[in-house]
């Protein structure tokens, strides 16, 4: 069950977090896995991968420009006949109200989060029309529930959402399936770092707090997202389109 033979994927952001669980899972299970990412560390999953037997290339490219993301699209195509997997995993993150975020941060998190989405989904749709495909965009919890200072990460959010089930529906008929995936705190590098940055010598004391955010008591693991993220791409969800998917130990639903 779950297999990915003989499918090639396209994980954006795989070079750590999520997306990076998603990659080396996606591989595991037998995919032609190729992470899109803007920072060259990326290609040390690639590393990881390949080392353990899996087949998997890195392409260095800036989400936000359209033409960097077609010319990654057109080699890929060039060698084969279709991708069949796209995963938008890669996303920024800004903490502000709506005074406190500037026009540069607005265009900032709209560029990556909501145009590099697009950029991906533009290019990779004419191709997946042929044979039929699986797209999986991550959202956030904050398309959900209003989430203190988090003004500009919560519209890109909610912009996810509304592009999930527009392709959902507009590519139906093409048997292109698109679902997207909100997961709530997940421990990652990112997390370690905003607490680095914002609670230097407090660390513990702030992760504590956040994991108790979650009804369930801690945060997430990437590896749990990347399970669901490998069911919805796989054929044991071909009746499955134009849902999210709450990742998030209760804290929508159970926090009252």
């Amino acid at each position: 069950m779950f297999s990915l033979n003989n499918k090639i994927s396209i994980i954006t952001g795989g070079g750590s977090g999520i997306g990076k669980a998603i990659a080396i899972l996606f591989a595991k299970q037998g995919s032609e896995v190729h992470v899109l990412d803007v920072d060259e560390n990326a290609a040390l999953v690639i590393d990881e991968i390949n080392a353990s037997g899996g087949k998997s290339f890195f392409h260095k490219c800036d989400l936000s420009q359209q033409a960097e993301v077609k010319a990654v699209v057109d080699s890929m195509t060039s060698k084969s006949e279709s991708i069949h997997i796209l995963v938008n995993n890669a996303g920024i993150a800004h903490v502000g109200t709506v005074e406190s975020t500037s026009e540069e941060d607005m265009n900032r998190l709209f560029n990556v989060n909501v145009k590099g989405m697009y950029n991906c989904i533009h290019e990779v749709i004419p191709t997946m029309k042929k044979i039929g495909g699986s797209i999986l965009n991550l959202a956030s919890i904050a398309s959900h529930v209003g989430i203190p200072d988090r003004f500009a990460y919560s519209m890109t959010k909610g912009a996810v959402m509304g592009m999930t089930l527009s392709v959902a529906k507009d590519y139906i008929s093409y048997n292109i399936r698109c679902n997207s995936i909100s997961p709530a705190r997940v421990h990652t590098p990112f997390v370690d770092g905003f607490l680095q940055k914002n609670f230097a010598g407090r660390e513990n004391e702030m992760f504590e707090k956040l994991s108790k955010t979650q009804p369930i008591g801690r945060m997430g693991q990437p590896d749990e997202v990347a399970h669901l993220a490998l069911y919805l791409c796989s054929d044991e969800a071909s009746f499955i389109t134009g849902c999210d998917y709450l990742v998030d130990g209760g804290f929508v639903k159970l926090n009252n």
